[in-house]
This record gives C-alpha cells, sequence and structure tokens, in this order.
C-alpha cells in the first residue's frame, strides 16, 4: 500500500506531464507547507520564474490578518492575480502540484479568479 507522500508524488507526475507553461499563459504552482502557502508564475520555456507570491508577502498587512488559513489562501490568490495583471497577463495554467483540489489550494485558485485571472 502506498503511503500519502508517494500518492502525492504519483498525481504530481501525472499532472505535470499535461501541463507546460509559456510567457503568455504561464504555469501558476502551489506549494502548501503546514503554516503558509506559496504560488509561482513560471515560464517553463525559458525556465524562468516570472512573479511569485505568499502568505508571507508585505502586501498581506494590507489586509487585516486573518486568522483562517482558507483566507489567508484566497488572498494570496488576489496578490497573484494583481501582481500578473500588472505584467499583461490574464490567462495561466493551474498546477497544483499533487495537491488535491480543496481547501486552501481551492482558496487560492476562486481567489486568482476572482481577481480576474482565467485558468
Amino acid at each position: 500500500m502506498r503511503d500519502k507522500i508517494e500518492r502525492k508524488r504519483i498525481r504530481h507526475y501525472r499532472i505535470r506531464k499535461r501541463i507546460k507553461g509559456t510567457k503568455d499563459r504561464p504555469r501558476l504552482v502551489v506549494y502548501r507547507s503546514l503554516k503558509h502557502i506559496y504560488v509561482q508564475a513560471v515560464d517553463d520555456e525559458e525556465g524562468k520564474v516570472i512573479t511569485g507570491a505568499s502568505s508571507l508577502s508585505p502586501e498581506m498587512k494590507d489586509f487585516d490578518s486573518p486568522k483562517d488559513k482558507k483566507e489567508q489562501a484566497k488572498l494570496v490568490g488576489y496578490i497573484i492575480a494583481s501582481r500578473l495583471q500588472k505584467k499583461g497577463i490574464k490567462k495561466v495554467v493551474f498546477d497544483r502540484a499533487g495537491y488535491k483540489y480543496h481547501g486552501r489550494v481551492k482558496a487560492l485558485a476562486q481567489g486568482a479568479r476572482e481577481k480576474g485571472l482565467e485558468f
């Protein structure tokens, strides 16, 4: 029987097989730790990170600091969406990196969509 980490790794490989980021439509990669959530926009053709955001970003101080991690994830979605829109990017490919699409990952995606990003 496979453990939790092995199942996540298999999901991640299955997702990455099909997803590629370009300069016009970067790959939005999510990393979730126990306390924080991080997201980066990656151009796979050049192998460069376009921009990133996390629950540790300075912009988080502009909002009333939410205690709930789902609310923090949603705000991180707002931040990454606004940073990408400043660079003229409106469409992205969402890479959940093997995490199931619920909870904080889903909240981040919804926050980015509410700010105008298209997946």
